[in-house]
């Protein structure tokens, strides 16, 4: 065997750059996630139960922070024209 992956899987892992653009941007907001948000409210508490209802409750800051970047981002998609005109 010449290497580790034979010739017939090696075109199934050619990614194009953004793919790993936007997985290393994912893995980072995750981590910013966890290390800001859930690490801070997880240590506040010290009951099993209080630490499972700041986790819950944790996770609706996370679906505001994802819709709150949905929402710009399709802010700024439906008005590129106007923010290029802007600069």
């Amino acid at each position: 065997m010449h290497g580790l992956l034979s010739p017939a899987v090696a075109p199934l892992l050619a990614l194009g750059t953004e793919y790993y653009l936007f997985g290393a941007a994912g893995l980072i907001s995750i981590a910013a996630f966890a290390g800001l948000i859930l690490a801070p409210a997880l240590s506040a508490y010290g009951r099993p139960w209080e630490k499972m209802a700041a986790a819950f409750l944790s996770l609706f800051v996370l679906g505001a922070l994802v819709a709150l970047g949905l929402a710009l981002g399709v802010f700024i998609f439906f008005n590129w024209d106007k923010i290029t005109d802007f600069f």
